[in-house]
């Protein structure tokens, strides 16, 4: 029995008392009823009748549920960016909220959430497709179970839309609470769409002059995502934050893709019996300690680290996740050995001597220093056997731009990269259908730094170029000693393939494109590319301060971490609650500012007085300076944190510097007492609890 894919096209019917989807292409095929305002779920199988028709979507992302109304998010536009073995790959370009209410009502707090909600479903990279299962990587493919819906199939950790298909899939499992539930209703299935979220390009290429198609994919895990001083280390559950799995494939023979047809019969690619499909997965993910980075308007936020034996249990579910899935694990470490980035370096080393039974360190006694290569292995024989920590002291060893020296981390990994292998099937005849295996990849290199973005870049792209090296070498595709970067038309390519993949990373994580990357798309420094990374630095340093608040409460509103719908109606999150002398500091810096501005370069008559004007240039100097060094001082106060899950350490760090702010001998006086002004933030962490 084949599995029903998901409906390419669904038409959009609404009434005063329900939408209505169904697939012209699928006349047979029940429509899916959402009643209005109540938002019930249920099949008909006849025509739907009293509605007029709205419009034709590629697909259904979910519904949502907010404060007032329930919304049914729908793909207005998707465009096609590529085949993968015949399969039509898509990008969401845009999409359309459908409310159940059909008289609106608006609250402040309502038109933020759909504004919040809005933008990032505009700016976030979300790929799609009806056949192929994009959530996972080819190997877990092969071990899937090809008869079950794509949406059953798919990764929970990169089905980026599974919390707001909650409502379908409940009702596909009998556990909705509608009264109109009855059981199990399989056909709802071709109506979930699992999306992906990252980053994926898809190439029709050549290397010395073996045609063969080239992909990378970037899923991004739902879970503990956030932005990048918001969202750092690991929770309770064992999840970590910037958790990305990439996988780099290449298909030999891939007829089905090119196909003149379309690539497609009967619903099925058309391919050639050999078909090769060859892969290599790798990942990255936050240091798996409790550690944070806050904020103060300082260039360098503070660092904080909690006990590293409190991460231990978190720890464990982590890796127990990671090792059930990849296998082996070497846990590269990039950040600096000295520093602020050094007490990171030594917890996440703690936590590994934690989780081994009886470690034993041993140094590389090379030219380099004793600390810039260091691997933890445990010689004892438990689970986390499977972890093998690796430092590689990435700053110190490629300073002056000597990247190349990033090389010495492959003789460290040499051994495990060569047993831990790659993917590699082969496509059975069409008449069996289903591939062969022929290798699987049993270890996995997980890399990080304080960011896990412009190091874990550099490092990633060179284990892709080991991987793909290896193998076309062993294919018989390249003699030994020959590298696919030999063809110069395929290393542009790979070069550039990378680099975006950096920029769309660090783009979710930090908000700007990734850093270096000049270097990475032509292998050389410009004074162009020296000036973007200076701009996207200080645009880094605006967003993070004034904008990631605004970002990481889109993301708990989308992935289900903050539920409007479970709060209380009068409750207001988007009230600023400081004081209002603490408020004012901004307005009074800007407006001595503009005076003298306008001061300095305003022309003044020969007879009119100086000294009044200058007395008044100097006080706004003086109010204008001490406004700006309050803001400065007590930066705490002014960084836009989220409203909706505020970290319980960003309430602790806002208390601490408010009370320092009562003591301002000027503004002190003007704030009152006690902590009532945490306001929205005391909220936001007892939510968090």
């Amino acid at each position: 029995m084949s599995a029903s894919l998901p409906f390419r096209d669904i038409n959009v019917h609404a009434s005063s008392s329900y939408y209505a989807f169904s697939s012209p292409s699928s006349p047979n095929a029940p429509a899916l009823v959402v009643d209005r305002p109540s938002g019930d779920l249920r099949l008909n199988d006849g025509k739907v009748t009293g509605g007029h028709r709205v419009s034709n979507v590629p697909g259904i992302l979910g519904i949502v549920h907010l404060k007032l109304d329930s919304y049914i998010i729908t793909i207005a536009k998707a465009k096609p960016v590529g085949r993968i073995k015949g399969h039509q790959i898509y990008q969401v370009t845009a999409t359309e909220f459908l409310p159940l209410r059909e008289r609106q009502v608006h609250d402040p707090d309502e038109d933020t959430f759909l504004l919040y909600l809005k933008t990032l479903l505009k700016t976030g990279p979300m790929y799609f497709s009806y056949t192929f299962d994009l959530t996972n990587s080819f190997q877990r493919q092969a071990d899937g179970n090809q008869n079950e819906p794509l949406w059953a199939r798919a990764d929970d950790r990169f089905f980026w839309n599974r919390f707001i298909c909650a409502s379908m899939i409940d009702f596909r499992l009998g556990n909705a609470n509608s009264r109109l539930s009855s059981g199990a209703q399989p056909a709802i299935d071709p109506y979930i769409l699992p999306v992906m979220y990252g980053m994926l390009e898809i190439f029709k290429t050549s290397i010395k002059g073996n045609i063969l198609s080239y992909s990378l994919i970037t899923r991004r895990s739902r879970h503990r995502t956030g932005t990048r001083y918001m969202s750092r280390g690991i929770d309770e559950e064992g999840h970590v934050s910037n958790f990305n799995e990439t996988e780099q494939a290449i298909v030999l023979n891939d007829t089905a893709s090119s196909a003149s047809s379309g690539g497609y019969s009967n619903g099925k690619p058309i391919g050639s019996s050999e078909t090769q499909v060859l892969a290599y997965v790798q990942t990255r993910g936050s240091v798996p300690v409790y550690w944070a980075e806050i904020n103060s308007l300082k260039y360098t936020p503070s660092l904080q680290i909690r006990a590293v034996e409190s991460a231990a249990p978190a720890a464990r579910k982590h890796f127990d996740e990671q090792i059930a899935l990849y296998g082996e694990n070497y846990m590269v470490n990039l950040v600096n050995q000295k520093g602020r980035e050094k007490p990171v370096k030594e917890a996440y080393e703690s936590i590994v001597k934690i989780l081994q039974s009886s470690p034993q360190t041993s140094q590389d006694t090379s030219s380099r220093s004793s600390e810039q290569t260091k691997t933890i292995d445990s010689q004892g024989k438990n689970r986390y056997d499977h972890l093998h920590y690796v430092y590689f002291d990435f700053h110190n060893e490629t300073k002056g731009l000597k990247w190349h020296r990033a090389h010495l981390l492959l003789d460290t990994l040499s051994s495990g990269l060569e047993a831990g292998g790659y993917f590699h099937s082969i496509d059975r005849p069409s008449s069996t259908g289903g591939v062969d295996v022929r290798r699987r990849q049993t270890a996995v290199v997980r890399s990080n730094c304080m960011d896990c973005l412009d190091r874990t870049n550099v490092i990633q792209s060179m284990l892709g170029r080991w991987a793909l090296n290896r193998q076309l070498t062993e294919l018989s595709l390249l003699r030994p000693g020959e590298n696919a970067s030999d063809d110069a038309a395929f290393e542009s390519l790979f070069r550039n393939v990378w680099a975006d993949n950096a920029d769309v990373v660090s783009k979710t994580y930090s908000g700007t494109g990734a850093l270096k990357t000049d270097f990475t798309r032509t292998g050389a420094r410009t004074k162009a590319g020296a000036l973007q990374d200076l701009r996207n630095s200080l645009t880094r340093y605006a967003k993070n301060n004034f904008a990631d608040g605004p970002r990481q409460d889109a993301f708990d509103l989308f992935l289900g971490a903050y539920r409007p719908d479970s709060q209380g109606v009068g409750t207001q999150h988007f009230v600023d609650r400081r004081p209002v002398v603490v408020q004012s500091m901004p307005y009074v810096l800007g407006m001595c500012a503009f005076f003298v501005a306008v001061s300095l370069s305003s022309t003044r008559s020969e007879s009119a007085a100086v000294w009044p004007l200058r007395l008044f240039t100097l006080m706004c100097c003086g109010v204008g300076g001490y406004a700006g060094k309050f803001m400065l001082g007590f930066g705490s106060l002014y960084v836009n944190w989220p409203k909706l899950n505020t970290p319980p350490w960003a309430i602790e760090n806002y208390q601490e510097v408010l009370e320092k702010a009562h003591k301002d001998p000027i503004v002190g006086p003007f704030l009152g007492k006690g902590r009532s002004d945490t306001g929205y933030l005391e909220e936001g962490k007892k939510r968090r609890e």
